[in-house]
């Protein structure tokens, strides 16, 4: 970083003073052109480039930065004008010192300069607006750069806490999955039921899933719908003869990817909410893949508008889709006397 920043500054030195000489050479030019006197034009011209500078960078750390970027443009002007006043004085003194100091180097029958004492004015102060100019331009560059920074960092910080609520959304969905199922489980322990270790087993999967495969941004859709099946073995054990669920596949992409735990909370949600009507709880899920959408379709069965049903599953999984797919997902939720339907289409 040291030498970085010392290679930053003897760059900038090094322009600056490219700057200068090319400032000096365009004296010389200016002045001298018709002139077989270079000795004497080289020797006036030095006598112009200390005004030049001090006002050039008067302008360049002082009065632009401090007056005109600063939106203080009528401060700007006044102190623009006495700038220029001031320096009027000290342009014909130097001027006549190059005049006085270089008058030795006269030769006879020869005009030493080419240009008329206005000229030399005017072609000064045209050097100080080129170096106004650049300066107004490198400012102009360097405030770009910084808001590009700006911008840069305010994405940075923007998609960092996306990240946290999306973290923080999953550690909500966590452990209200898996009360659910340990309470499954609890009830199997319970009465000793012999499902009990198959259901162990399954739910051990299930922690697999929740607990690490969660953490990556995607999985296989393949992969959330196993563990969707074993959720619903889970239940189906727990409901016994009173759960009926038809679960119809189509088309399913093996390549295609979604962030974890996607649909599981819609389907905990039917099994955690519904209500079992005639004996029965009835449970329709139906997935299929057309043309890069996604369509998920579940269906419960239920009594009545229930404020329950809205819990915090479907909640947060309505804000994860928000943050995932903006403007690329429809989330429409039916509720009828006797159902409970959730439709998602996710367009890919």
């Amino acid at each position: 970083m040291k030498k970085f920043l010392i290679f930053k500054h003897g760059l900038q030195i090094f322009i600056h003073l490219l700057f200068w000489v090319g400032v000096y050479f365009f004296y010389i030019y200016f002045l001298g052109y018709g002139s077989v006197n270079t000795t004497y034009v080289n020797k006036f011209s030095i006598f112009l480039m200390p005004i030049t500078i001090i006002v050039s960078y008067f302008f360049y750390y002082y009065l632009i930065p401090d007056y005109l970027l600063q939106k203080k443009q009528n401060l700007f002007i006044l102190y623009s004008v006495y700038t220029f006043i001031v320096s009027f004085f000290f342009i014909v003194f130097s001027i006549l010192s190059g005049l006085v100091f270089s008058d030795a180097l006269i030769t006879a029958n020869y005009k030493p300069i080419t240009k008329g004492f206005i000229f030399i004015i005017l072609g000064v102060y045209f050097m100080i607006f080129v170096a106004i100019t650049i300066c107004l331009m490198m400012h102009n560059f360097k405030t770009t750069i910084k808001n590009e920074d700006l911008k840069n960092k305010f994405l940075e910080t923007k998609l960092q806490l996306k990240e946290q609520e999306l973290k923080f959304l999953k550690m909500q969905i966590h452990p209200h999955f898996l009360f659910n199922s340990l309470n499954t489980i609890y009830g199997f322990a319970i009465a000793k039921a012999d499902e009990a270790p198959e259901m162990i087993l399954k739910l051990s999967n299930l922690l697999d899933y929740i607990l690490y495969q969660v953490e990556k941004p995607k999985v296989l859709l393949t992969e959330e719908i196993n563990h969707l099946e074993d959720y619903i073995s889970l239940e189906k054990m727990r409901f016994h003869d009173t759960l009926n669920v038809s679960f119809q596949k189509e088309k399913l992409n093996d390549s295609l990817q979604i962030p974890p735990m996607l649909l599981i909370p819609f389907v905990e949600n039917s099994f955690k909410h519904g209500v079992i009507i005639d004996g029965v709880l009835k449970v329709d899920i139906q997935l299929k893949i057309d043309d890069k959408c996604l369509f998920f379709e579940i269906q419960n069965s239920s009594k009545g508008k229930e404020e329950t049903n809205t819990g915090i599953g479907l909640h947060n999984i309505r804000k994860r889709l928000e943050m995932l797919y903006p403007e690329k997902h429809q989330l429409e939720i039916i509720e009828k006397n006797d159902t409970f339907k959730v439709h998602l289409k996710i367009d890919f």
